[in-house]
């Protein structure tokens, strides 16, 4: 019987050192996601909490999504609506993870946009067409909630969301190139 002296337990292909490479780069494109989505969250909010002091209502939007969100419309008309902390706590956990959850996918459209440039101008008209199927969702959908608040607050709140987490991507890839 023979008996193999010497052997290893290391890997014999480079494979394995490219599988924890690719993990690696996963993980920081979900942890990368996650802080964008963050941070566009908090600027919407902080945006409306700022419209809404200066208005006299502070928690008046978060009040008022959470209510048409939660309640079906059983808040309306919002005219008159009182800040509801526990309306604004719910909205505001449904509204971070929808950001977390664009922020993820943002994310790794750019790491793919990063290894084949080609595709960063497909990836902007994307954006481009998401920011108008939202807007224009909700001037068709949710018409009495547009009506409680002003749209071009709405509009300008997603404006600074994109240019918030788009900054932060900017940031964390700055040998991005997008060519058409």
């Amino acid at each position: 019987m023979a008996t193999q002296t010497g052997a290893t337990t290391e890997p014999t292909s480079h494979s394995e050192g490219v599988d924890h490479e690719a993990s690696r780069d996963f993980t920081k494109l979900y942890q990368e996601g996650l802080v964008a989505g963050l941070v566009g969250a908090a600027t919407v909010a902080l945006w409306f909490l700022l419209v809404d002091t200066v208005q006299g209502r502070p928690l008046y939007t978060p009040t008022v999504l959470g209510s048409a969100l939660f309640s079906r419309g059983a808040g309306a008309p919002w005219a008159s609506a009182l800040p509801n902390i526990e309306m604004v706590l719910m909205f505001t956990w449904v509204h971070g993870l929808t950001f977390v959850v664009i922020g993820g996918i943002v994310s790794h459209l750019l790491g793919l946009a990063e290894r084949q440039p080609s595709l960063g101008f497909g990836i902007f008209m994307l954006f481009v067409f998401f920011e108008f199927v939202f807007t224009a969702g909700a001037m068709l959908f949710a018409a009495p909630v547009l009506q409680a608040l002003a749209w071009p607050a709405i509009v300008v709140a997603n404006l600074l969301a994109a240019l918030s987490m788009g900054g932060y991507f900017w940031l964390r890839h700055p040998n991005l190139r997008v060519q058409p």
